[in-house]
Order: structure tokens, then C-alpha cells, then sequence
């Protein structure tokens, strides 16, 4: 029996809610709730162990272990901490220092040649 036409094709009612033009993996930032390609996300790790766990940036996507993405945007990052977001994405029991994942998205979002400095 010859395949039906279309047959190969999800239906309209089935997909809704996802973008299939958007090329690539899609992960959700633990900030905002909202989904959108990897590559617009910073994806950060717990490292450590015990009571000396802390939040590490991975730009280059290489580091071992459970990973989760967040906007390189501090809003979205104020808004993780506000909801204790970083802990259950990573399924962490303890809490994570997240001085270094803090400082470098001020680093990333603070345009080139202007500092914080107050003169």
C-alpha cells in the first residue's frame, strides 16, 4: 500500500505551542520560564560538593555534570534567585553560592569601555 500524502507531517492541532522553524536544540531559562534556541542562554553548572557548592558559568557548553541555561540578562537572573530556581534545575540539595555566575553576567551585559565605577 503506497504511503498517504502528508502522512509524514505532524498536524497543525498536534504542534501547537512549538516553533519548528527555530533550528537547533531549544532550552528553557530558569529565570523567565521561556524557551528559546540554546545557543541565547549561558548555561551554568554546580560545582563542588557539600556546603561549598557554587554556581560556574559554562559559555563553551563543555563542562561535566547536570547543566541549566538563563539568559545572560541579570533580570532574568534576579528572577531565578527570587523563585530558588537555580536549585531545582540542577537538583541540588544545598545552597549554591552564585557570586560567579552574578559577576559574569554583569561582565557579559555591561557594554565595552564603560565600567560601574561612579565618578
Amino acid at each position: 500500500m503506497p504511503p498517504r500524502p502528508g502522512a509524514d507531517r505532524i498536524p497543525e492541532h498536534e504542534a501547537s505551542g512549538v516553533d519548528f522553524r527555530v533550528a537547533g536544540p531549544t532550552r528553557t531559562c530558569v529565570g523567565c520560564r521561556s524557551r528559546v534556541p540554546a545557543s541565547d542562554l549561558l548555561r551554568f553548572v554546580a560545582v563542588g560538593a557539600g556546603g561549598q557548592l557554587r554556581l560556574q558559568p559554562d559559555p563553551g557548553r563543555r563542562l561535566p555534570g547536570r547543566g541549566a541555561h538563563v539568559h545572560p540578562d541579570p533580570a532574568c537572573f534576579a528572577q531565578a534567585e527570587r523563585r530558588r530556581a537555580f536549585g531545582r534545575a540542577l537538583r541540588l540539595t544545598g545552597v549554591a553560592d552564585t557570586g560567579l555566575l552574578a559577576e559574569h553576567i554583569r561582565a557579559v551585559t555591561v557594554p565595552s569601555g564603560t565600567t560601574d565605577d561612579v565618578a
